[in-house]
C-alpha cells in the first residue's frame, strides 16, 4: 500500500519524467515505457495515476501553465503600480524556468499538438486569455481604452514571439528578450503623449 501523502509527489515525479523524455525523445516518440523508465517505475503507475500518455500530456501542460500562472502571479502581486505590473508579467514569461532544455521542448510539442488535440487546444487558449487580460488590466490604467486592447494584444504577440523564437534559435537571452519588450512598452507609453 503507498504511503500516505505519496500520489501529489508521485505524480510530479512522472509529470518531470515526462518532460525529460519529451525533451530527449521528441513527442511523438515520448512513450509510456520511456516516461517509466525515465521516471524508475514500472508503466503500470502511470495507467495508475493519470490513465495513459494523452492524460499525462494534458497533466504536463497543466503543470507548466500552472508554474508560469504561479511565477506571473507572485510577481505581479509585489507590484502596485500598472507598469511594473506589466513588467513583471514580462520577467515571468522569461524566467529561467522557461528556458530549461526540458520545458523548452515540452512547451514547442505542445504548441505542435494544439490544432490535433482539443484539450490541448482549449488550455492554449486559456494562456492565451490569462496573459491578454493580465496586461490589459494594468494598460487600462495607462491609456484610453481602445489603445489598451490594441497594446495588450501587440504586447502578447510580442512576448509570445520574442520566446518562440529564442526557444526555436537556441539562444536564450531572456535579458535581451525582456529588454526588447519593455522598449515596446516605452514606445507605446511615450506615444501616449503624442496624441
Amino acid at each position: 500500500m503507498p504511503k500516505v501523502g505519496m500520489e501529489p509527489i508521485r505524480r510530479q515525479q512522472l509529470i518531470e519524467a515526462t518532460i525529460a523524455t519529451i525533451s530527449e525523445h521528441g513527442i511523438a516518440e515520448t512513450t509510456v515505457q520511456r516516461i517509466s523508465k525515465v521516471a524508475g517505475v514500472s508503466a503500470g503507475i502511470i495507467h495508475h495515476y493519470f490513465g495513459g500518455k494523452n492524460e499525462l500530456l494534458e497533466a504536463t501542460m497543466r503543470t507548466l501553465l500552472r508554474e508560469l500562472h504561479t511565477l506571473v502571479g507572485a510577481a505581479m502581486a509585489r507590484e502596485t503600480q500598472p507598469r511594473a505590473r506589466i513588467e513583471a508579467i514580462v520577467d515571468g514569461n522569461f524566467s529561467d524556468r522557461q528556458f530549461e532544455p526540458g520545458v523548452i521542448t515540452a512547451w514547442l510539442s505542445f504548441w505542435a499538438q494544439v490544432p490535433h488535440v482539443p484539450e490541448l487546444a482549449r488550455l492554449q487558449r486559456v494562456n492565451a486569455r490569462r496573459l491578454q487580460s493580465n496586461l490589459l488590466f494594468s494598460l487600462r490604467q495607462l491609456l484610453p481604452a481602445a489603445r489598451a486592447e490594441a497594446a495588450a494584444a501587440g504586447l502578447a504577440a510580442l512576448i509570445d514571439g520574442l520566446w518562440l523564437r529564442a526557444a526555436l534559435s537556441g539562444q536564450h537571452d531572456v535579458t535581451r528578450a525582456r529588454a526588447t519588450v519593455r522598449d515596446y512598452l516605452s514606445h507605446l507609453l511615450d506615444s501616449r503623449q503624442e496624441t
